[in-house]
């Protein structure tokens, strides 16, 4: 099967999960009364599809990191770290926001397939493998930050039915929110300690913007988790330096890639 049709067929799994998913939220029906096994199940389906277009298109061709090829596979590392999340916890419901993203990025992927291959390299593989479980990982929390958000405005406003009772309990959501933001700050810091012997080829490139931002990030999640050890930092605190930490995160790689391969149309190396 074609990567056209495989990522089609992967795109509609996924919204298909998301619609799902978000009907059940909107009726109210909690996610500790439902195991939501079906649309589980229809999203690994839609993942093993992803997982297809992203062989063709990237392994095969060793190594294809391109823009579009890069948030594909980011997308497809937060389906993979959901569905996993999602076998020991409630977490089905952030499948609302990722499953679309991932669909969105999969369409992307198959409309834009141009090959970017970088020269071959043991420390630059590992440094761009560490560095987007990084941002996966960090990714998940800035969507449980959201949540957590929203569960807050509603609780603060008096507004406690409807969807806010299918969601887990706003302990829960902040207890895994830090959880992914350690996990993350692991893999950031690996990923940071990675490209120490590639810091020659990323001046030569004009990339030292992408290690400050990601350096600038490291100090944010750093911080927040001293913060929450040292004075019980959480609610909006918490929710404001998880999501300034990713925003700049996100900006120090798929940002820059944007601007130099989409809006100036220069290949990236890598």
């Amino acid at each position: 099967m074609d990567f056209v049709t495989t990522g089609i067929i992967a795109s509609l799994l996924y919204l298909v999960t998301a619609v799902g998913l978000g009907r059940m939220l909107t009726q109210g029906i909690s996610c500790f009364d439902h195991p939501r096994n079906g649309l589980k199940l229809l999203g690994v389906i839609g993942f093993l599809f992803h997982t297809n277009v992203l062989f063709q298109l990237v392994v095969a061709q060793w190594v294809n990191l391109g823009f579009f090829h890069a948030l594909s596979i980011t997308s497809w590392l937060l389906v993979l770290l959901l569905e996993i999340t999602w076998l020991i916890r409630p977490v089905g419901n952030l499948g609302i926001i990722i499953f679309p993203i991932s669909a969105i990025t999969v369409l992307l992927q198959i409309t834009n397939p141009g090959a970017v291959i970088h020269t071959a390299s043991t420390a630059l593989d590992t440094h761009i493998l560490l560095s987007m479980l990084a941002y996966s990982l960090l990714g998940i929390a800035a969507l449980q930050a959201i949540l957590l958000a929203v569960q807050e405005h509603h609780l603060r406003n008096k507004q406690p039915g409807g969807f806010i009772r299918a969601l887990p309990p706003m302990a829960d959501v902040e207890h895994l929110m830090f959880q992914l933001i350690r996990a993350g700050l692991l893999m950031l810091t690996l990923a940071l300690l990675s490209a120490i012997p590639l810091v020659e080829d990323m001046v030569a490139q004009q990339r030292a913007h992408t290690a400050l931002l990601s350096i600038i990030s490291w100090i944010i999640f750093a911080a927040l988790l001293w913060g929450r050890k040292q004075h019980g930092w959480r609610g909006r605190t918490a929710v404001r330096w998880t999501i300034s930490g990713f925003v700049i995160l996100f900006l120090a790689y798929f940002g820059s890639r944007f601007v130099v391969e989409i809006l100036i149309g220069i290949p990236s190396s890598g």
